[in-house]
């Protein structure tokens, strides 16, 4: 058994100065509604899959949080195989952290998100509303509309005129995206931290233009009557100015160095990967499409604008070194100045990916190959089914299964898996997007006796393409039971007015609820 540890015990270790991971690993729908500020969501279903990510070094100290129902106690075990020696469980889970007077916050990326509320608040950012905004397009004004957030959400839903161009890549392009300095630059995003944040690294960067951020973004423009635009695709300039480019360089090295966010040489950063009791991350912030030609294999790809955004999705260690690359000299020292300011000790790479090339590294922990499952064809399903002698059990997300399934389906997710088995002497064939998933699922269902586990060859799309029925059920599961989805954040998207308030008041009384330790990890200068 791990070790226990009440709340004020977690609370201590937090701020000691010792690396600390605290993993939270229920599922997103729950983990949403309250958890830790310094939590990692690492969701049981996905536990083995995308710890040694997150969490590099198996001597870091690990402690895991639940609802106090025994599943970090069954993540711990797992945690133990893949050779970690220092895992310990939050007794009573983020219920005991209420009860000792500790607040459990709601919504995803906490750490981030707060950051950028205290950005404006300490920054005094500049901001416009959506009706300002229109009265400018009306009127003729001289602007450009930049969306700070990744192309895939920017074509969900977007303000009409609006270039995609990530917060990561904003230093780096602007010049060719507003190239007369008098074009006021307007940053957007869907609510409201990363507008905040795209406005004051272009105006901490330097650049000549007028910035604002675009209050309360697309949810605001949407708030306001207004109509937004769905599924552009528009892009910043591939060309930029070598001049242009000479300027930023010089305007963000002097940035990183205002944040202390200095340079380290190839032979400084093996040695700290050589370090027992430490944890370094070494990000490649470019486009996607940049690390595909050449990234280097020692880096993890992480867009800056996401990583400094997102943070927890990539760094899953309290107190670890974070060094960043690019081939530029631009968006690395930008990223890293703001992740200093975030409290993460960052540095950039001195002659970035190039460099990154010949660094010399050799993970502690590696991903783990799971052994795929064997498969079962639509048809060899549909007569087994035919026959009632096969189990059917769905891994997909739960709003997928209410659009449509496979008649005869349960829908079920990996904390929940064994209760879903029926009689452990029948087959049981999986449904999943993904086949990891699928594959730590059916470890959980093998320890419960289950010895015929296979997945369903090609998923659902094969299954509707070989013309076999599914079946709609828009209230199945109950939205109690969908502890995978987290309604007010995914609503929002979708035209729900109140989701759209709920949220946009949830960003705003972030900074609120911080107590003096989860304040203290922020750092500004004036």
């Amino acid at each position: 058994m791990p070790k226990l540890l009440t709340a004020p015990q977690l609370k201590s270790m937090l701020s000691d100065g010792r690396e600390i991971a605290l993993l939270d690993v229920r599922e997103h729908g729950i983990f949403g509604e309250g958890h830790l500020f310094f939590a990692i969501p690492l969701p049981y279903s996905r536990f083995e899959a995308d710890l040694p990510a997150l969490v590099p070094n198996p001597a870091t100290r690990i402690v895991l949080c639940d609802d106090g129902d025994g599943t970090a106690q069954q993540a711990a075990a797992r945690a133990k195989v893949l050779g970690y020696t220092d895992i310990a469980v939050l007794d009573g889970g983020a219920a005991s952290w209420k009860a000792a007077g500790y607040t459990l916050y709601q919504g995803v990326n906490l750490p981030s998100k707060t950051f950028g509320e205290l950005v404006e608040i300490e920054r005094h950012t500049p901001h416009i509303s959506a009706q300002d905004l229109e009265a400018m397009r009306t009127s003729g004004e001289d602007f450009v509309i930049v969306d700070g957030r990744p192309l895939t959400e920017y074509r969900k839903m977007n303000i009409p005129g609006g270039i995609c161009c990530p917060n990561g890549e904003l230093p780096l392009r602007i010049s060719a995206i507003a190239p007369d300095p008098n074009t006021k630059v307007v940053v957007n995003c869907a609510g409201r931290t990363r507008s905040i944040i795209g406005a004051q690294i272009l105006i901490d960067a330097g650049i000549k233009n007028p910035v604002v951020a675009l209050e309360n973004g697309t949810q605001g423009w949407f708030l306001a009557g207004l109509k937004l635009e769905n599924g552009a695709d528009r892009t910043y300039p591939a060309e930029i100015p070598e001049t242009a480019k000479a300027e930023r360089r010089s305007s963000a090295a002097a940035f990183a160095l205002k944040h202390n966010a200095t340079a380290v040489q190839n032979a400084q950063v093996e040695a700290w990967l050589r370090e027992p009791d430490r944890t370094t991350f070494i990000f490649d912030v470019r486009t996607p499409e940049e690390f595909a030609a050449n990234g280097a294999p020692a880096t993890v790809h992480a867009p800056g604008g996401q990583l400094l955004q997102a943070t927890d999705q990539w760094v899953g260690v309290r107190g670890a070194r974070i060094v960043v690359v690019d081939d530029d000299g631009i968006r690395a020292p930008i990223i890293a100045g703001w992740l200093r300011q975030q409290g993460h000790e960052t540095y950039t790479l001195d002659g970035g990916v190039a460099a990154a090339q010949s660094l010399n590294v050799t993970r502690p922990v590696a991903a783990e190959k799971l052994a795929p499952l064997p498969a079962i064809s639509p048809a060899q399903l549909a007569a087994a089914l035919k026959a009632g002698n096969v189990g059917l059990i769905d891994l997909r997300p739960s709003m997928t299964f209410r659009k449509g399934h496979i008649a005869g389906a349960g829908w079920s997710i990996r904390p929940q898996i064994t209760q879903a088995l029926g009689d452990p002497e029948k087959p049981v064939v999986l449904v999943a997007e993904d086949s990891i998933v699928a594959a730590l699922a059916a470890r959980d269902l093998a320890e419960a006796g289950s010895t015929d586990i296979r997945i369903l060859e090609g998923g659902a799309a094969e299954w509707q393409a070989s013309g076999l029925d599914v079946e709609a059920t828009p209230d199945l599961p109950e939205d109690a039971d969908c502890i995978d989805y987290l309604f007010f954040t995914h609503e929002r998207h979708a035209g729900v007015e109140a989701a759209s308030r709920q949220y946009l008041e949830w960003e705003l009384g972030l900074v609120d609820q911080l107590d003096e330790q989860e304040r203290s990890v922020y750092r500004f200068q004036a």
